[in-house]
């Protein structure tokens, strides 16, 4: 089992913890990591990105001119794809470009994720991560007394408003539950900073 430090919030060790093997100590799949991160950045896009066809556009309803006669090519309408102002051939329309991995694929991703981080030294667990009033400055100097880095994903086990709002004005500095945590996330921050009982709820949902 992989065994790392355990601190306080004043940075200094206050023991260590031995961490879940399932969880923590896979050997990483990078292919499934990949196709995990693709996914969420597909669910994440819009997609209400839209042109007007050919009956969308305004005008049309009367032929331009006579069939025959006119020496010009003939056309039935001014709506017409090939006239500058007409409708667009094959555009794009609303769509949801979301879609799903099997779910032993998405666990797998999310646990080779987490692995990687203890892999790198990158995983700081705390004792617990608490506040009195939201204070930026509390939050910098927690950060700072345990040397996390400059892209923190901070995660504690319940939703603690305090640890929200001192977190959110600190930039590359993202806070989330213990539910929320994702493996584009875990990619995208260089260290991952989690409460003892955030540790415990990600072991036994993945376990």
């Amino acid at each position: 089992m992989p065994k790392v430090n355990l601190y306080n919030q004043t940075g200094s060790q206050a023991g260590d913890i031995e961490l879940n093997d399932a969880v923590f100590g896979i050997e990483p799949n990078e292919s499934v990591v990949y196709d995990a991160i693709i996914m969420q950045q597909a669910s994440m896009r819009q997609g209400t990105h839209a042109v007007k066809g050919r009956s969308d556009v305004r005008g049309g309803g009367r032929k331009p001119w006579r069939q025959k006669g006119t020496g010009r090519a003939r056309h039935g309408t001014n709506r017409s794809p090939i006239w500058v102002g007409g409708g667009v051939v094959f555009g794009p329309t609303p769509r949801s470009y979301a879609y799903n991995m099997p779910k032993k694929q998405r666990r797998l991703a999310l646990k080779s994720a987490l692995s990687s981080k203890v892999n790198e030294d990158a995983i700081y667990v705390m004792e617990g991560l608490s506040f009195d009033a939201p204070k930026t400055k509390e939050m910098k100097k927690v950060l700072e007394a345990l040397s996390a880095g400059k892209k923190v994903l901070v995660v504690t086990a319940d939703y603690e408003d305090n640890v929200a709002l001192s977190a959110r004005n600190l930039p590359n500095v993202k806070f989330v539950t213990a539910e929320g945590v994702n493996v584009l996330d875990l990619v995208n921050f260089e260290s991952l900073v989690i409460t003892q009982d955030a540790v415990k709820q990600v072991e036994e949902v993945l376990a």
